[in-house]
């Protein structure tokens, strides 16, 4: 017998990596955007002038909901690689640009601050490069489920710095008071 673990174990053991970490990675993108108050709706996102390659609002939640989902199988391919060369590295670098990824919505959407958002998310892209390395390195499979997200994030940088280049005069400025409609 040269085999640590049957084939049904190793399925197993990735499944209850998945069962936590693709519902916790879902979540904590959804309360990081929602606390931010992110996207259409927010008095000062709707007064920003939208770069001519903004997608419509729809696409955001679609492409994030699966974007976070492949984050967390991905992981999870990677934490059931025991014993693996580079595999606490692998996950370590998961957490860092997971933490990087939530900071990115408060920053932007709820202080307002734009340019600080930006290298947020150049940093993103730089953490989650380093990330797919260090998965390639343990399951090859798990950084190709990164590579999607990683060109969103390269596209998401764009359009964060063609907001910065259209909305100079809203980097950093306060929300837009509520306006009370009175009809008589």
């Amino acid at each position: 017998m040269n085999q640590l673990a049957s084939t049904g174990q190793l399925r197993a053991s990735f499944l209850r990596w998945a069962l936590v970490l693709v519902p916790l990675v879902v979540l904590l993108g959804f309360v990081s955007g929602r606390a931010a108050q992110s996207g259409p709706g927010s008095p000062w996102f709707d007064a920003l002038v939208k770069p001519a390659i903004y997608p419509p609002p729809a696409t955001f939640g679609i492409v994030w909901s699966v974007l976070y989902v492949l984050m967390g199988l991905a992981a999870a391919s990677v934490g059931t690689a025991r014993g693996a060369a580079g595999r606490s590295l692998a996950l370590g670098l998961f957490a860092l640009q997971l933490a990087v990824n939530l900071a990115w919505s408060p920053t932007f959407f709820a202080l307002h601050q734009m340019t600080a958002a930006f290298w947020i998310i150049v940093a993103l892209a730089v953490v989650l490069a380093a990330t797919i390395v260090a998965f390639w390195r343990v399951r090859p499979t798990a950084a190709l489920m990164l590579a999607p997200y990683l060109a969103w994030v390269l596209f998401a940088s764009v359009l964060n710095w063609q907001f910065i280049q259209l909305n100079p005069g809203a980097d950093g400025a306060a929300a837009a008071p509520a306006v009370t409609r009175v009809q008589l």
